[in-house]
């Protein structure tokens, strides 16, 4: 059995690169504490690499990465070897008495594996149980010589192995772990294509036994390709590989490695129609590829036109999470080539289905002895050292009793003194019931000083963020980690943000006659009652943008009537609640309360998700939102960012445009600044190819909008509120 605490260090040497990843357990969670891809200076498997330079080369990359790392002797290692190189079988074992299981199971290794028993390290676990009573086996080998030679790169740098396991069970884990969803039953298999440099390996994936598949292709099949077709050596063909997408011969490159890519095909596809014919009641439902073959232009999409199975390349792992001190960016351009190293870390960390380990038995031994003779010394150390402690410790306290004798006499007037206090405490404590019914009864003032809290965690949940609209999750996620080059990468009026610059939150002990005087924080100018009906229609507009027509002809949301609601709540105490502040979203409407999407809380808006308070915060929430439909309790406005008009203070930053930017937006001394991203928030003219503001048919300048504030009054009834005392 792996180990379930600390860390791992899981590494897999191919033919192009050193994979590392080290993961932790936390609490239950794997953690990415550390990882590496060290690429070698040459192709391991290239045509003019002999095996001489082959080990430098080797030992070179593993040199480089435990010195990076700082890898030591006491640091948990498990490590791969190729499938080409390993040999699983997995067969049914005939009912039988549980002790007498292993040595059928060494009965069948001697049949199963084509080698000497004597010159193979193998191991074997069980999988699964039919309903007949038989027990179904995996038996794993891999040649003596293989391994040692894999071990001798370790050994040259003081490292110590602890697990040595082959690259098909390491994947094998990885899905099991990381996506259960895909192997949650044996009707359906997941298959995981790992494209190497030199070999592919193909692992169909069940939810209780894998099946492999070495195929002799990879990316060198493709680069010797290139490099007939071009009359290049390996090296040169191998850059013009990677650089195909932007050669201007990458048409030729890519017709030179046409018949590689249907090779490659032809021999997937032989391999899975083998495995469906044995697997008749098994179907196939996709396929996940790793490795540096997959970065490729053109092959997943080829394989899966070819193939007719959904092809996908992970960009990411599931069920991992990254130290503070990881980078994220680098670990997710590397996420393809760490499916081998990532299953090797959950069986490091004893959470693999597959936990078969082909160390060298003398390997292990070796590593266990060295591991206890330390432990050996220090016992004995320390009961030398505790020997004679004890007897010189007996001499002093014989010297020290006679000589102290005033001491003891001291000792036994503390005593008494200390059973004095002890009676002066008990007395004291006899009254502690009386001080704390005094203190009980203070406290009650404070008994509700957690309700603004609560409520405040309401209004803040009910915006856009990564629980009610996952789909832009990173956006939530780059915010909050300061990445403003992420922000950007999403166009500003299609991120569903909202930026709250002022809220205030006022108890009343009736949200039926209380209004919401003095608590606006829009800027406040005389309107014209041209301007108010203009505003009027825009509000209008904005809340009912996307609705069908029978939807906006019965919106009337400065609709003044009192209806049965108003009567219920009516004298109930509760909060009048302002907040103000802006969006980039383009469809102000869809954000606050969009149309027809009845209980469907994916498309929920702010104020539809405040009408369904309790399942905003899991729970009984005790505040109800009152009466949205009447202007005196809810009052909505919005309107465009603009520094020379009526809108809520605080909103971006006041910048002076640069010279170069000043040419763009002529005309425009002050412009509002996103604080992070330092995008353009506030209206700017429009300008055409000439470089002038564009104007309308009246010759009014036509303005570019960019960001809309927003200033919402609403009433919170207080359920639970406590009854107030009769006067």
């Amino acid at each position: 059995m792996a180990t379930k605490f600390g860390g791992v260090w899981a590494i897999d040497i191919g033919n192009s690169s050193l994979k590392a990843l080290q993961l932790s357990d936390a609490g239950g969670a794997l953690e990415v504490v550390g990882f590496a891809n060290i690429e070698h200076t040459k192709i391991l498997s290239g045509t003019s690499v002999k095996p001489a330079e082959r080990d430098e080369l080797t030992a070179l990359s593993l040199h480089q990465f435990v010195t990076e790392n700082n890898v030591g002797k006491k640091d948990i290692i498990i490590i791969s070897m190729p499938s080409q190189n390993s040999f699983a079988r997995f067969v049914n074992l005939p009912p039988v008495e549980q002790k007498r299981i292993p040595e059928i199971v060494k009965f069948e290794a001697s049949q199963q594996i084509p080698f000497d028993i004597s010159e193979v390290q193998w191991d074997w676990q069980m999988l699964t149980e039919t309903d007949s009573g038989q027990s179904r086996v995996g038996i794993f080998a891999i040649k003596n010589d293989v391994v040692n030679e894999a071990l001798k790169y370790f050994t040259a740098e003081n490292l110590q192995i602890r697990y040595v396991q082959m690259a098909p069970m390491a994947l094998y884990n990885y899905l099991l772990y990381d996506r259960p969803d895909l192997t949650a039953s044996d009707t359906k298999a997941t298959v995981i294509l790992n494209i190497g440099a030199e070999n592919t390996d193909l692992v169909v994936c069940t939810k209780s036994t894998p099946w492999q598949r070495a195929i002799p292709m990879g990316g060198n099949a493709f680069t010797m390709a290139i490099a007939d077709a071009f009359k290049l050596n390996f090296q040169k063909a191998e850059k013009l590989k990677r650089t195909a997408p932007m050669s201007k011969y990458a048409r030729q490159i890519l017709q030179a490695m046409k018949p590689v890519f249907s090779d490659l095909s032809s021999e997937i596809q032989r391999s899975l129609g083998f495995y469906t014919n044995s697997n008749p009641n098994t179907q196939l439902s996709r396929i996940i590829a790793f490795g540096g073959g997959t970065k490729m232009r053109g092959l997943l999409k080829y394989l899966q036109q070819s193939l007719q199975i959904p092809v996908e390349r992970p960009d990411s792992f599931k069920n991992l999470t990254l130290a503070p001190n990881v980078s994220a960016a680098k670990f997710h351009e590397n996420v393809s080539d760490f499916g081998i190293v990532y299953g090797l870390g959950v069986q490091g960390l004893g959470l693999g289905k597959i936990e078969s380990n082909l160390l060298p038995r003398s390997a292990a031994r070796s590593m266990a002895w060295a591991n206890k003779s330390k432990y050996f010394v220090a016992a004995a150390c320390m009961l030398l050292l505790v020997s004679v402690l004890s007897f010189a410790r007996a001499l002093l306290d014989r010297k020290a009793y006679g000589d102290n004798s005033r001491v003891r006499q001291e000792v036994r007037s503390l005593i008494q003194a200390a059973n004095e206090s002890q009676q002066k405490l008990t007395t004291e404590e006899s009254k502690t019931p009386a001080f704390e019914a005094t203190i009980q009864k203070q406290f009650e003032y404070f008994q509700y000083r957690d309700v603004v809290p609560r409520l405040t965690e309401v209004l803040l949940a009910v915006l856009p963020n990564e629980k009610n609209n996952p789909g832009q999750s990173n956006l939530y996620r780059a915010f909050a980690d300061g990445d403003a080059e992420s922000i950007l990468e999403i166009p500003r009026k299609k991120r569903k943000q909202m930026f709250i610059t002022n809220m205030s939150i006022q108890f009343t002990s009736d949200v039926e006659t209380t209004d919401f005087s003095g608590m606006t924080f829009t800027v406040s100018r005389e309107k014209t009652e041209t301007e108010k009906a203009i505003e009027q229609q825009r509000i209008m507009e904005i809340m009912m943008e996307g609705a069908p027509s029978s939807a906006r002809s019965g919106y009337r949301p400065s609709s003044t009537g009192r209806g049965a609601q108003s009567t219920e709540q009516q004298g109930k105490p509760g909060f009048l609640v302002s907040i103000a502040g802006y969006s980039p979203y383009e469809n102000m409407g869809e954000l606050m309360d969009p149309p027809g999407v009845k209980e469907d809380s994916s498309k929920w808006g702010v104020i539809t998700r405040l009408m369904h308070p309790d399942d905003i915060v899991d729970g009984n929430c005790p505040f109800e939102l009152f009466s949205k439909t009447d202007s005196k309790h809810f009052q909505i406005q919005t309107g465009e960012v603009d520094p020379l008009a009526s809108m809520p203070e605080g909103i971006g930053l006041a910048e002076t445009p640069t010279e170069k930017k000043s040419d763009q937006i002529k005309g425009v001394r002050s412009v509002l600044v996103d604080p992070m991203t330092k995008e353009i928030i506030s209206r700017v003219p429009e300008m055409n190819e000439y470089g002038r503001q564009r104007l309308d048919r009246l010759g009014k300048v036509i303005y570019e909008v960019n960001d809309h504030w927003f200033a919402l009054n609403m009433k919170f009834v207080w359920k639970n509120a406590p009854k107030r005392a009769a006067p």
